[in-house]
């Protein structure tokens, strides 16, 4: 009898691997599609900027590092820096792409940036940690007051 393999990446750790993927998968192209946002500024290293920031964000939401010491955005960010180095050492095998130094500094001063906002913002955190789930909507939309069931 054959056994069945399943992969089971807990949601938390999950986000982290997509958006690693998704830049994986961007960076083996040869030729990127970006929009045109109207402003003299180099799009290349906003979305480095941006992109890598999501991804330290999201690391840095996962279990192991959630309690937000110095130790878990430190770490957060370093992971990040890692990975966009290794994306730039992979852009350099793929034909019409090259290697910036200028953008793995970007992905890390996006990573540095995010994890200090997500670290010190209460507001921005909450807005990211808020569940739009049905049970949450239903103990929210309706008062204690306005209810026939005292607590």
């Amino acid at each position: 009898m054959m056994s069945r393999f399943a992969l089971k990446i807990p949601r938390p750790y999950l986000w982290p691997i997509l958006l690693a993927l998704a830049i994986f998968a961007a960076s083996g192209a040869q030729r990127l599609a970006t929009p045109d946002l109207g402003f003299q500024f180099s799009k290349d290293k906003l979305a480095h900027f941006l992109v890598f920031g999501l991804v330290a964000t999201a690391i840095l939401r996962t279990p192991k590092l959630k309690n937000l010491s110095a130790r878990s955005l430190i770490i957060a960010a370093l992971i990040t820096s890692a990975y966009g180095g290794f994306d730039e050492f992979r852009q350099s095998l793929t034909p019409g792409r090259s290697v910036e130094l200028a953008d793995w500094l970007a992905d890390t001063l996006g990573a540095i940036v995010a994890v200090l906002v997500y670290a010190k913002w209460h507001g921005y955190r909450r807005l990211l940690e808020w569940s739009i789930s049905k049970q949450d909507c239903d103990s929210k939309s309706v008062p204690d007051s306005a209810t026939n069931n005292p607590k």
